[in-house]
């Protein structure tokens, strides 16, 4: 069973979990120095057998800081280390938060909220603008299906698309799925909501990450949407795993502002559309065969047709239980079977006969990453971006065949 914390004051102290539920585990511990409960638990920390190893760079993040707010200005070592001391009071280890990571047992120095996400994205300015990354920061993205989606979630917040995050998958992590999946061995057999909500959160440990372990289902699906009223909604934030968040407590649940759909199963990706169309949330799918990204805004187009209509009035209850060759069938009525690229049309008859499943590449599963997260900023920017289905095909692109050089002194 899961469960979602209730929002509220978080408690003065803080209770080591025990090895196994530290193991378990997938959200950080965010600790303030300056708060006398949390030092007392950061004294406990470091005396306790679950700390491995300690990342203290504090002062190299404080002179990016300081060089991110005077880029025009050029410090020399000295004027360096007066501006770090003042940032930090002179007592650079009291400065900024203490994170722990209980699964690997780190204990990690970072910048203040603020600062830390203002050198973190420091380097996408010129694309983005400060205010636009505050803005981006403040929205909520949905994922479905994190053998794909797991590298779309991972961009988007490398990028600074979304402060906030949604996961949902029922599966669990293995061998075969290291060919396209940014995971190691010591993982194998993990869940892959834990195991993207541990990536997310040792990129940004200020991020707010909730994970549907049993993936969308028809009690769940309307929880993943929305807000839920009495709080179990099958998300699980990790008070079921003995480790909280630290900070304020806060954890209030609204609405996803763009889901990433990229599961297999039919009925998910109908009822997730149906959903999405309900509350106006557009929806972002990239099917890793020719590059192709496809993009329903519901949000502007609350009647719209699922998959641009290519399944006609087929809903939610008609796919429910369609056994291997129905799906396979649903499917490439999504997908336009006569688009697909030569290697997939040939894979497709062979699933469960000579091949185990879909073939998807690592290549293409993160030029659909950069896909989906370019088209999420720009709906979240609110720069125009209509709905409509795209190819970025590097076969037809970068062909195989060079062409043909002109002779010399033909005309061009």
């Amino acid at each position: 069973m899961t469960h979602f914390m209730q929002s509220g004051t978080e408690p003065d102290t803080f209770v080591l979990p025990s090895p196994g539920r530290a193991s378990e585990s997938f959200r950080p511990v965010l600790l303030d120095p300056a708060r006398p409960g949390d030092a007392a638990t950061l004294a406990a920390l470091r005396d306790s057998p679950l700390l491995r190893e300690v990342h203290d760079r504090i002062e190299d993040q404080v002179a990016e800081l300081v060089r991110a707010l005077a880029p025009a200005e050029h410090f020399g070592p000295a004027a360096l280390h007066r501006a770090v001391a003042e940032v930090t009071g002179g007592r650079a280890e009291a400065y900024g938060r203490w994170v722990w990571y209980p699964w690997s047992g780190r204990l990690v120095h970072v910048l203040p909220e603020e600062e830390f996400r203002l050198v973190r994205t420091d380097r996408n300015r010129g694309r983005i603008t400060r205010e636009q990354q505050r803005g981006l920061l403040r929205r909520r993205v949905g994922v479905i299906g994190l053998s794909v989606g797991s590298s779309a979630a991972l961009t988007c917040a490398m990028e600074g698309v979304g402060g906030a995050f949604r996961l949902a998958d029922f599966d669990r992590l293995s061998l075969s799925n290291l060919n396209r999946l940014r995971a190691g061995v010591h993982e194998l057999g993990l869940e892959k909501t834990v195991l993207c909500a541990r990536r997310l959160y040792e990129l940004d440990p200020y991020l707010d990450v909730e994970i549907h372990r049993e993936g969308v289902t028809e009690e769940t699906i309307g929880a993943f949407f929305g807000a839920a009223e009495d709080g179990t909604d099958g998300a699980d934030d990790g008070t079921g795993d003995g480790v909280g968040h630290g900070g304020d407590g806060s954890r209030a649940r609204s609405g996803l502002d763009v889901l990433i759909e990229e599961c297999d199963t039919a009925w998910v990706k109908v009822a997730a559309r149906e959903h999405a169309r309900r509350h106006r949330v557009p929806v972002l799918m990239d099917t890793n065969d020719r590059g192709m990204l496809d993009i329903e805004r519901f949000d502007t187009e609350p009647a719209r047709p699922l998959f641009h209509g290519r399944i006609g009035d087929t809903t939610a209850a008609d796919v429910r239980g369609l056994d291997r060759a129905g799906t396979v069938d649903f499917l490439l009525r999504v997908v336009d079977a006569q688009h697909l690229s030569p290697a997939m049309a040939d894979a497709l008859p062979r699933i469960g006969r000579t091949l185990s499943s879909w073939p998807q590449l690592a290549d293409g599963v993160m030029l659909g990453a950069a896909l989906v997260t370019d088209a999420a900023r720009r709906i979240l920017l609110g720069e125009p971006l209509p709905s409509g289905r795209h190819r970025i095909d590097l076969d037809e692109l970068v062909p195989a065949r060079a062409p043909r050089p002109a002779r010399h002194g033909a005309a061009l």
